[in-house]
């Protein structure tokens, strides 16, 4: 599958940035123009998100050969990779099955063990477009008052707007695949599994505020990539690019140049 992706600089180390769950390049638009003051940046989107094609499969192993697939693509011989959430999961899964094409990893806010069923209403933002009349809706705002009933949080109700687009034909449509999200989402749940380690660079980071990340995760952390290390933001969530991007702007940067 040939990804969408936006190339934000050409000088410099190669730098992939992958979005997580219900996300987009654009979701990290204001690291990648950041971090392209130094480094050849590429922001990308991953299948059945933004503008990357849609498909029945949706696991990590697929979405990581998608993206090896880009980076020849792109004639990189290796890269540098910032995964968010799921983007952390495709980012890990790529560099345990292909180490020669990965030079660092930073992994923000996702360990590669399996999550609890819809613990942090994944379903119920699904459920949430859903109920989206969008042969009838004229207006964003029409759009956010039903999400509103779902969503209560204006932040996530926001970012799931991301995801509301205009057609050809001028309807609005929503941009992913939310059938192949609902079929697989045990997938994107599930633990990363490799008879390999990864023995180069990943820094993980986490928000504070956050419960993605467990003490109980570092055993099998360790055994995945046993040169991690790991970085807090503090007064953040799971959204930490967007809740304190200054803080996490300095961690990539310390830990991508060092």
């Amino acid at each position: 599958m040939e990804l969408n992706y936006r190339q934000y600089s050409e000088s410099g180390s190669p730098v992939l940035v992958l979005h997580g769950l219900f996300g987009s390049l654009s979701n990290w638009g204001w690291h990648c123009k950041q971090l392209a003051q130094q480094y050849a940046v590429y922001g990308v989107d991953l299948r059945n998100h933004g503008d990357s094609p849609h498909s029945d499969q949706l696991d990590y192993q697929v979405m990581a050969e998608d993206v090896r697939q880009l980076i020849i693509r792109l004639g990189l011989k290796s890269c540098c990779i910032v995964g968010h959430s799921m983007g952390g999961k495709v980012a890990m899964q790529l560099a345990l099955r292909f180490p020669d094409l990965v030079d660092k990893l930073v992994i923000v806010d996702i360990a590669p063990v399996s999550y609890p069923e819809d613990a942090d209403g994944h379903m119920n933002v699904l459920a949430a477009m859903d109920a989206v009349k969008l042969s009838e809706i004229k207006s964003r705002t029409q759009a956010e008052a039903t999400l509103e009933d779902y969503i209560s949080q204006e932040a996530l109700r926001k970012f799931v707007l991301t995801n509301l687009v205009r057609s050809k034909e001028g309807l609005f449509e929503w941009r992913l695949d939310k059938d192949s999200i609902r079929k697989n989402y045990a997938n994107l749940r599930a633990e990363l599994l490799s008879t390999m380690n990864f023995s180069k660079p990943v820094l993980f980071v986490k928000g504070s505020l956050s419960p993605y990340i467990k003490p109980e995760h570092e055993t099998q952390i360790k055994e995945l990539f046993p040169a991690a290390s790991a970085k807090l933001i503090m007064a953040a969530g799971h959204w930490l690019h967007a809740e304190q991007p200054q803080a996490l702007q300095k961690i990539l940067l310390k830990f991508l140049s060092s």
